[in-house]
């Protein structure tokens, strides 16, 4: 196991906390049924896709934006001098 946590943590896109967030789902593993720690895992899978989809629906938004100012000859100013 350690083995396959070393591997992610040279990847460069793995995020640092991935490796400690595995570490504490083993630790709860060894005092958990088998049948709740299912809910442990998947609430570890959904923190991790959360910001991945942030981010997606970020930049799909920024772009938007930028296309339609473009294309609409708005400028915004953010002064607020």
């Amino acid at each position: 196991m350690t083995e396959i946590i070393e591997k992610k943590n040279s990847n460069a896109t793995t995020v640092g906390h991935e490796a400690k967030l595995w570490q504490m789902a083993d630790a709860l593993r060894g005092s958990m049924d088998a049948a709740d720690y299912k809910h442990v895992v998947l609430g570890l899978i959904f923190l991790k896709y959360i910001p991945a989809a942030f981010e997606e629906l970020h930049a799909k938004f920024v772009q938007s934006v930028e296309f339609i100012r473009a294309h609409a000859g708005l400028t915004v100013n953010y002064d607020t001098d």
